[in-house]
């Protein structure tokens, strides 16, 4: 806009003092219009209409607990017509227990030691949702030797000699286990919404969890504020596609994919990007950091781990999934200031210059104008001071 709007004013200035001059004005008369021109068009209120807007935006938004960490998310957030969620920690609590196993090649006490025993040295919630269970009945825990994890499938170690695997079914079947013992529980339990981790010897299957993660209060909520704000929604998970598709029945998302892998969420953003969508992935853990990149905005949960904090644009100071409306809301009033400022910023000049270069204001007049025009845009920026997110009341969990 200035490269244009600063020649084009000062060749108007020109045109004026020389039209002024030969008609008969004289060089003083001449002098006083071409300057009332510059004067009026002085662009301090252009100048101030994006970043007054941006900073004041950027602060309600941050008393309402969403931090904008950079003006480049800003921009990008009040475009996004696709949200994708993560389940775990950011549409439930992040807090799985065991509420059920079954038992086929050990007996339970003796199999959740050694699930325990190698999962102690795992960081997954689900990994910390076995170590409880084992805290809770008492059983000690056994060290762990050549432990390994897979990202998004499991982890193997060994405890007192026995090679052990831990992990989702597709796991298991790579290594060759076989699931009937207990194919027909864990049915049931993706069918409740229950994440099945399977624990092998070998190939021989020692067992399987059933983790239930609790959807948080306002899942059901911030679903419902993205859908009235015209954004569509998106559930991915590594559970199982049962699990995932009742999970995304419970909040109502428009799709729930089961079975993504880490990189499998970053490949699904980078689809719905090269399909024309503008995409803010959410969540809140190591994982999700390569989808919290490749998304257009990523939406970090102030509960989650450093690294996805690090990487997403936008973090959520409260683990409230409503908030994730909020930062979008925000983004799109600010961006109305915005362009309601440069309407008001172009206003004064579009009426003010042509009176100027008429001879109708002196420089003091032209002065007073473009003050109040610089005014004027500050004022509607402070407006935003007022905004805060249209928080739905979060509804019983189901």
């Amino acid at each position: 806009i200035s490269a244009v709007f600063v020649p084009v004013v000062i060749a108007i200035a020109a045109v004026t003092f020389g039209l002024t001059f030969a008609t008969g004005g004289g060089f003083e008369q001449a002098f006083v219009a071409a300057v009332s021109v510059l004067v009026i068009a002085c662009p301090c209120a252009l100048g101030l209409a994006t970043p007054t807007a941006i900073m004041t935006g950027t602060g309600a938004a941050a008393r309402a607990g969403i931090l904008i960490k950079d003006v480049e998310s800003l921009e990008r957030a009040h475009r996004v017509d696709t949200v994708v969620f993560d389940k775990t920690g950011t549409l439930t609590e992040g807090r799985p227990q065991v509420v059920e196993l079954v038992a086929v090649g050990a007996a339970p006490d003796e199999l959740v030691q050694l699930a325990a025993s190698v999962q102690r040295a795992s960081e997954h919630p689900l990994a910390r949702a076995v170590m409880a269970r084992a805290s809770d009945a008492g059983i000690e825990m056994l060290p762990v030797t050549e432990f390994r994890s897979h990202t998004g499938q499991g982890v193997v170690g060994t405890v007192a000699g026995r090679a052990l695997a831990i992990g989702s079914a597709a796991f298991m079947t790579s290594r060759g286990v076989a699931l009937d013992g207990a194919r027909e529980a864990a049915a049931r339990w993706q069918a409740a919404a229950r994440t099945v981790v399977w624990v092998a010897e070998g190939d021989r299957l020692l067992g399987a969890f059933a983790i239930a993660d609790p959807l948080r209060a306002q899942s059901v909520a911030a679903v419902a504020s993205l859908r009235a704000l015209g954004v569509r929604t998106l559930l991915l998970s590594g559970d199982a596609p049962p699990v995932a598709e009742a999970i995304g029945r419970e909040v109502g998302v428009d799709e729930a994919r089961g079975g993504v892998a880490p990189d499998g969420k970053a490949s699904a953003i980078g689809q719905l990007g090269a399909a024309g969508a503008t995409v803010a992935m959410v969540g809140d853990g190591i994982n999700d950091a390569p989808a919290l990149a490749a998304a257009d905005v990523g939406i970090a949960m102030g509960s989650g781990t450093d690294i996805a904090m690090e990487t997403a644009g936008v973090t959520l100071m409260r683990t409230d999934p409503r908030l994730v409306a909020g930062a979008i809301a925000a983004s799109r009033a600010t961006f109305r200031k915005i362009r309601q400022n440069l309407f008001w910023a172009f206003i004064y000049n579009v009426i003010g210059i042509p009176l100027a270069a008429f001879g109708f204001l002196t420089p003091a007049l032209a002065g007073a104008a473009m003050a109040a025009s610089s005014v004027s845009v500050v004022s509607n920026s402070l407006l935003l001071r007022r905004w805060k997110p249209a928080l739905q009341p979060p509804g019983p969990t189901p």
